[in-house]
């Protein structure tokens, strides 16, 4: 019989992110503070991309903190979110361009795996599979244990675990 596992894994559900995207729209067409500006908020599904126009670098700030107000609201983590650099763009406007991580980069899994061994939990196995990981170990309990080290730590994303089998 296999040892009991289960995964850790980091998506991010893009249905919630568009959701939250139309909210903020939506918040920056009524803000005082935007009216008469250009300020746009633009995703891209495939290539898990965020882009944010306005006219300065202080009215960029103010939309990224409107995305990430409501980002929060639909329990979409933020972790996975990687700001790029504001840079001017056509029309004398600033652009910002965020990326959404969707799995574990392999750097953050390879460091995953390295806490699970300094941790010095006997039998436990943990292995990169794609953008995801598999802890296995004889004892639940010790799963249990590397579920808990793991929520305690961060590592840069998100972490959900999932697909457990005793």
């Amino acid at each position: 019989m296999a040892n009991p596992s289960f995964d850790v894994t980091s998506v991010v559900d893009l249905q919630e992110v568009d959701n939250a995207l139309n909210q903020a729209r939506k918040e920056v067409a009524q803000r005082y503070d935007f009216k008469g500006s250009k300020a746009s908020i633009e995703f891209d599904p495939k290539e898990s991309k965020l882009v944010l126009v306005a006219d300065d670098e202080f009215k960029v700030n103010a939309l990224w903190e409107i995305v990430v107000t409501r980002l929060v609201r639909r329990n979409v983590p933020v972790k996975n979110l990687t700001r790029g650099a504001a840079q001017p763009a056509a029309n004398s406007t600033v652009r910002q361009e965020i990326v959404l991580q969707q799995g574990i980069p392999s750097e953050k899994a390879k460091e995953i795996i390295k806490f699970i061994k300094d941790a010095k939990l006997k039998k436990v196995q943990a292995a990169i599979q794609g953008d995801q990981l598999r802890i296995a170990s004889p004892s639940k309990d010790e799963l249990q244990d590397v579920m808990r080290l793991l929520r305690e730590q961060d590592f840069g994303v998100a972490l959900q675990f999932g697909n457990y089998r005793g």
